[in-house]
């Protein structure tokens, strides 16, 4: 192994090493805690050491860094007092976790480090984000996002790449190349003989470095952030390495042969650097230890510390209390002057005064630009607000969830919208375990609204009409909110911007145009959770939202219904108490949502209603759905496949119960 100190001072050589020798010793240590029970799990980076405290040392502290599993040297290197990390790896309250997540899986805003999840690829597109809102800032920092040779079979890779090259975002891939996803071996992965060939195809510029040579690592990695300063560019940086260990401790390395060890043994990143040092005569023998006895006592001072905090204890209201970040709504009164509008219309009236209320706000989603969206929500708002808010994307739902993510973690305000909600299979892991979990998890809020065109009755088929919302509102951290009016459409979405937390707003496609109504002009916004009663009576409560506000209004003026029609406007968090109160003054309830019966939202209702009104209830709480099928294509087994026809026939049925 080649070492070239041309332009590094002897300090920052020895500087370097000690970055190099600290995760070292720390996982050694780490080992021997495992042996002992003292800490439940461990992925070890010995070996790679190289790469992630090359790149850290060679960034500001500011710059935000996406580690993964082998990556401790990041952290050390942006000098995490060692007492917090060896809690987390415990699961202490100290921990970044507090005792909620393992390992790596934390993050620290103060060293501008973002925690990994276990689905890997999925910290690609966070980095665009965080990388996009250094772009928007103009200043010239960079983001540094680690991935494994494995991941980068992942969808997230792959569209995360794109999105960069596209928007020319500031910032570098680190593939760590080490020869093993788990135990399958590189051959068993991908065809490809080097990452950076991959460069290519997305337009991308690729270099490959020794990542065992921290020299070689530091020097490039510094090279790059300079030239990526004058001409903004993502880069791919394909670092080769090996994993001297298992995939984590207690899947070994069987599956490996022994003369790869014997051969990586040979390129190990601190005995050669440190021997290169020696040789020249920049770090002594005495040095060495002089350094690693201050190493070990920082590692024993830090691990008395933790070793002194009690074991955590559970509480149920910090629990549930750190699902959300803190929002203090402020309400704001509607003007006594009112205009006409489509739901339509009130959604892209939102979104406009939300752009002037909020200076950092960033839309995104495909074909909202110019085309305006293709439902013409955002028509108009690139003109007034540029491209840079206003932001085309290519076909990357993960990568722009992801990138919405790092948005807000970089100070910003970001709302995706889905062409269709069912598109949002292609991105929902990054809702499901990124965006809900990640203030829980580390205390790092989501400043994201994720808009939902939903809904069936416009004959569009199963991939353009299905009812998605329970798919979210069983998920921990997520806001539902699903308006059934202009008014309501306004308002709530106008809350959703100023939320802090996720939010998926459900808008349905067939109210767009077919509603209309006075609502006032200017800002005005309705608090999250405030059920609105629609119709009041006593023989009868209809609970719905969305679509189902609609069928039960028509009924009960049709039909002259002595009913309540609860309109709920959000499903997380739910009005209980108006759901309740309702109940208990009727005696008869009927459930009733547009998603299908089995595993909707309604369940969840009845269950609740039955639980908490049953001395009061009459009848059995009825739930009315569409049935257990795909959406139908043609308008009349749609019509059959929804619920709005049966809904009279379960009403007289209650009724007469």
């Amino acid at each position: 192994m080649v070492f070239d100190k041309t332009n590094y001072t002897d300090k920052q050589l020895i500087d370097l090493y000690a970055a190099l020798l600290k995760p070292r010793m720390i996982e050694e240590k780490m080992l021997i805690l495992l042996r002992q029970g003292k800490i439940s799990k461990w992925f070890s980076g010995i070996g790679q050491e190289a790469i992630s405290v090359g790149a850290t040392e060679a960034t500001l502290d500011d710059e935000y860094m996406l580690p993964m599993h082998r990556n401790l040297g990041v952290f050390t290197s942006r000098k995490i007092p060692l007492n917090r990390p060896f809690s987390q790896f415990q699961g202490k309250a100290s921990g970044y976790t507090k005792g909620r997540d393992r390992s790596f899986h934390f993050g620290s805003k103060e060293h501008g480090i973002v925690g990994m999840i276990s689905h890997l690829g999925s910290q690609l597109g966070v980095a665009d984000g965080i990388a996009l809102a250094n772009q928007l800032k103009e200043n010239k920092k960079i983001t540094i996002a680690f991935t494994g040779d494995g991941a980068t079979s992942q969808g997230d890779f792959h569209e995360s790449l794109n999105v960069a090259a596209v928007w020319n975002l500031p910032v570098i891939f680190i593939i760590e190349n080490n020869g093993y996803g788990l135990s399958t071996p590189s051959a068993e992965q991908f065809r490809c003989k080097q990452f950076i060939d991959k460069g290519i195809g997305y337009g991308m510029e690729a270099h490959q470095v020794d990542g065992n040579n921290i020299l070689e690592v530091h020097r490039k990695i510094s090279e790059l952030k300079e030239s990526m300063k004058r001409n903004q560019r993502p880069i791919l940086l394909e670092c080769l390495t090996f994993r001297m260990r298992g995939h984590e401790e207690a899947s070994g390395t069987k599956y490996v042969p022994n003369e790869l060890f014997e051969e990586w043994g040979l390129k190990d990143p601190v005995v050669n650097y440190e021997n290169f040092l020696l040789n020249a005569k920049v770090l002594t023998e005495s040095k060495v230890t002089e350094l690693r006895a201050a190493i070990k006592l920082e590692i024993e001072e830090g691990l008395e510390e933790a070793y002194a905090e009690e074991v955590i204890v559970a509480d149920m209201d910090t629990e549930l209390n750190d699902v959300y970040a803190d929002f203090d709504f402020e309400e704001q009164a509607p003007s006594n002057e009112l205009e006409e509008r489509r739901m339509i219309d009130a959604v892209a009236d939102a979104i406009e005064l939300a752009m002037k209320k909020h200076g950092n706000l960033i839309l995104m989603g495909q074909d909202i630009a110019e085309y305006g969206g293709v439902f013409k929500a955002t028509d108009g708002l690139v003109q007034k607000y540029g491209k840079s808010r206003v932001r085309n994307t290519p076909l990357c739902e993960a990568a722009i969830v992801g990138t919405s993510l790092g948005l807000s973690i970089n100070g910003f305000k970001a709302m995706m919208e889905m062409q269709f909600a069912d598109f949002v299979t292609e991105g929902f892991n990054q809702i499901v375990n990124n965006l809900a979990k990640i203030h829980w998890r580390w205390g790092q809020n989501a400043d994201v609204v994720v808009r939902m065109p939903t809904g069936a009755g416009v004959a569009a088929g199963p991939f353009h009409s299905q009812s998605t919302e329970a798919w979210f509102s069983r998920i921990p951290g997520l806001k539902i909110v699903y308006p059934s009016n202009p008014y309501d459409a306004k308002g709530l979405l106008l809350t959703a911007f100023e939320d802090p937390n996720p939010v998926m707003f459900f808008e349905h496609k067939a109210l767009y145009r077919s509603t209309k109504e006075e609502i006032p002009k200017g800002y005005y916004n309705i608090p999250f959770g405030k059920a609105n009663l629609l119709c009041e009576g006593t023989d009868l409560s209809i609970i719905t939202y969305g679509m189902g506000v609609h069928w039960a209004n028509k009924l009960v003026s049709e039909k002259g219904l002595n009913a309540d029609v609860l309109d709920l406007r959000t499903l997380v968090p739910l009005d209980w108490d108006a759901v309740f109160t309702s109940a208990r003054k009727t005696g008869k309830v009927i459930v009733l949502h547009e998603d299908t019966m089995f595993g909707g939202i309604g369940g969840e209702l009845a269950s609740e209603i039955a639980d908490q009104c049953f001395e009061y209830l009459d009848a059995p709480v009825k739930r009315i759905a569409s049935i257990d099928t795909a959406v139908p294509f043609h308008p009349n087994l749609e019509a059959n496949f929804l619920p709005q026809e049966r809904l009279e026939k379960a009403v007289k049925d209650l009724l007469a119960y």
